[in-house]
C-alpha cells in the first residue's frame, strides 16, 4: 500500500520517489504477527482530528494519508477510558505532522515547531524516547544522522546549543530496536559530543553548569540567561550520558572505554548527591557558581531519578512528597515547574516561555518517567502507583483547546489555558512524550538488554477491566500486552497475557509484574 501524496506536497520528483520508498517500508513493517486489534476500530479518531481545523502546514504525510501512515507505524492501543485512548492516538497523529524531509541534508527530520522547517535540538531526547516505538525506524535513523552528520558530515548547526541526554536516549532506543550496528557506528561521535560538553560546561570540580535558556528552561526562578549555576538538569543528563556510553562501549567490545565512562558516572553521582541535595529543603536543587544553595524547589529536582542517579536507602525519595503537595508541585492542570509556595512563583510574565511555575509538558514527561523509576525501586513510601495514574490522567486532560485535542508549549496550572494562545507555532508542539509514558508506565513494558521481556504495570489494580497494547515492535519481534480481568472482553482468557509473535510467553491472573523469555 503506497502513501498517497496530496497536491501540496508534490513539489519535486524526489518526493514522488519518496512515496515509493515509504510504500516498501510499509510492506516490511506493516503487519504484526498475532495481531489482536483491528485498525478500522480506530479510524474515527483520525476522521475527527483531520476535521478539527484547516491544514495550514503540510509536511511529508498530509492529513488525508495520516491513517495509512499510522496503521503501518504505530502500536495499537485501546482501553475503557475514552480520553486516554483518544489522546494516545492524537499524539501519534500530531507527531506525524512534524515529519518532514530536510531540503539540505535530504534526511527525514522531526520539527519542534510546525511553522519552522528546521528542527530544534532541545527536545531531541524526548523525540527519541517516543519515536523508538514506531514500527519503522528509518525516520529516526535519519533524524539521528541529521544531527550528528547533517552539516557536511559533521554535527548539524546548533545541535550542541541545548543541554542533551542524547546518549542516554539512544541507548534506551537500542533496548527496543536492537540495532547494534547503527548505534556502535556512532560511538566515537557520541564520545566526541560528551567531551565537547566537558570542555565547554564542566567545572574544575567535575559538575556541570548551564544558563537556564540553554536548558530550554528560560526565565526560571533559580536561573538566568547569563548565570552559570550548577543545575540538576545538565549534571544529571551527563550522568545518564556517561552511563549510556559505558553500555554502548561494552556493546562495541571496548572495555577500557566502558570503564572510563563508568568512572565518570560514579564521580558525577557522588557530586550531585553531595552538592545538589539540599538537606533543608529535602530536595535536589540548583546552586550558584560559588556552590551556594538556591532556596527554592523546582521540578528539575526530580530529574536525577530519570537516570536512576540517587542511591536508594539514603532518604532521597522523601523529595517525592512534594509532588503530591498542593503547596508543592500539584496543581489542577498538572505539575508546576516551580513549587507553588515560592514567593517568585509565576512572576516572570505570561507568554514568553517562563519556567517559573506554569505547566510544561516537556518537564511533565521527565518527571513521570522519573516517577516510574522510583515506583519500581521498591525502596520508598513517599509516593505510589495511584499518584502516577492521577498525574498521567491530569496530563491527558490538559491536552485540550476549546474542547478539542491539542498539544502546545505550556499552560496555566489552574485553568488549563495554553499560554501561547492561538500562536500558530504552538500547534502540535513536539516537545514532550506521551505514548512512551503509557507504554513503559501504565502498561509497563520495561526495555532491557537481555533475552527477557518484562511487564511491570503502574496501572493500579481495579482501574481498568481491560486494555490491549498491540503490535509493539520490540527486539525484532511483535509483542502484545493484553489485560482482560474476567476474559469477557477479548475472549482469549482471563488475566494478563504477554504475546511474542503470537505466542504467550508470560501471564498472570492479576495485573502484576511478570517476566518471560523471548523465543
Amino acid at each position: 500500500m503506497a502513501v498517497l501524496l496530496s497536491p501540496p506536497t508534490l513539489r519535486s520528483p524526489r518526493l514522488l520517489l519518496l512515496g515509493l520508498s515509504l510504500s516498501f517500508a510499509f510492506v516490511s513493517f506493516g503487519v504484526a504477527q498475532g495481531a489482536v486489534l483491528a485498525f478500522d476500530s480506530f479510524t474515527h479518531h483520525f476522521e475527527k482530528f483531520n476535521s478539527m481545523e484547516p491544514e495550514e502546514v503540510v509536511n511529508l504525510v498530509p492529513n488525508a494519508d495520516s491513517a495509512v501512515w499510522l496503521e503501518r507505524n504505530v502500536p495499537r492501543f485501546e482501553c475503557p477510558d475514552p480520553e486516554v485512548e483518544e489522546i494516545y492516538w492524537f499524539r501519534w497523529w500530531a507527531l506525524r505532522k512534524q515529519l518532514r524531509k530536510d531540503e539540505v541534508s535530504g534526511r527525514f527530520v522531526f520539527g519542534e515547531f510546525i511553522t519552522r522547517p528546521r528542527p530544534v535540538s532541545s527536545a531531541l531526547g524526548h523525540h527519541l524516547m517516543e519515536g523508538r516505538w514506531l514500527r519503522d525506524q528509518q525516520y529516526h535513523d535519519d533524524y539521528v544522522l541529521y544531527w550528528f552528520r547533517g552539516n557536511q558530515g559533521g554535527p548539524a548547526e546548533r545541535f550542541h546549543r541545548y543541554s542533551q541526554w542524547v546518549q542516554h536516549a539512544l541507548w534506551s532506543r537500542w533496548l527496543v530496536t536492537r540495532d547494534t550496528a547503527g548505534l556502535v557506528a556512532l560511538l566515537d561521535e557520541l564520545v566526541a559530543d560528551y567531551e565537547k560538553w566537558e570542555a565547554e560546561r564542566m567545572r574544575p570540580d567535575g559538575l556541570f553548569w548551564q544558563n537556564d535558556v540553554w536548558d530550554a528552561m528560560e526565565e526560571s526562578i533559580s536561573g538566568g540567561r547569563k548565570v552559570k549555576n550548577v543545575r540538576p538538569t545538565i549534571s544529571c543528563y551527563m550522568f545518564g550520558n556517561a552511563t549510556a556510553l559505558a553500555s554502548i562501549a561494552r556493546l562495541a567490545g571496548r572495555g577500557e572505554l566502558a570503564a572510563a565512562y563508568e568512572a565518570k558516572a560514579a564521580k558525577l553521582r557522588a557530586l550531585v548527591q553531595d552538592t545538589l541535595w539540599n538537606k533543608e529543603l529535602v530536595f535536589f536543587g540548583s546552586v550558584t557558581e560559588a556552590l551556594e544553595p538556591i532556596a527554592v524547589r523546582e521540578q528539575i529536582g526530580f530529574i536525577p531519578w530519570y537516570f536512576q542517579l540517587p542511591e536508594t536507602g539514603r532518604g532521597y525519595e522523601a523529595a517525592w512528597r512534594q509532588l503530591t503537595d498542593e503547596k508543592g508541585f500539584k496543581a489542577p492542570f498538572g505539575i508546576t515547574t516551580a513549587e507553588r509556595r515560592a514567593s517568585s512563583f509565576r512572576t516572570r510574565g505570561t507568554g514568553t516561555c517562563e519556567w517559573d511555575g506554569a505547566v510544561w509538558p516537556f518537564a511533565t514527561s521527565q518527571t513521570l518517567t522519573a516517577l516510574g523509576q522510583v515506583l519500581r525501586s521498591g525502596h520508598q513510601d513517599a509516593i505510589g502507583n495511584q499518584d502516577y495514574l492521577d498525574f498521567f490522567l491530569t496530563y491527558t486532560r490538559s491536552h485540550r483547546y476549546d474542547g478539542l485535542p491539542y498539544i502546545g508549549e505550556y499552560l496555566d496550572e489552574t485553568t488549563g489555558a495554553w499560554l501561547k494562545g492561538r500562536d500558530p507555532r504552538s500547534y502540535y508542539y513536539n516537545h514532550s512524550t506521551y505514548a512512551d509514558l503509557l507504554i513503559t508506565g501504565l502498561v509497563g513494558l520495561r526495555p532491557r538488554e537481555d533475552n527477557v521481556i518484562e511487564i511491570h504495570p503502574l496501572l493500579p489494580a481495579g482501574t481498568w477491566a481491560w486494555f490491549c497494547l498491540d503490535g509493539i515492535r520490540y527486539g525484532g519481534r511483535d509483542v502484545t500486552v493484553l489485560w482482560d480481568a474476567d476474559g469477557s472482553h477479548y475472549g482469549r482468557g482471563a488475566g494478563l497475557q504477554v504475546f511474542v509473535d503470537g505466542v504467550v510467553v508470560a501471564s498472570s491472573s492479576t495485573l502484576e509484574h511478570v517476566v518471560g523469555k523471548l523465543p
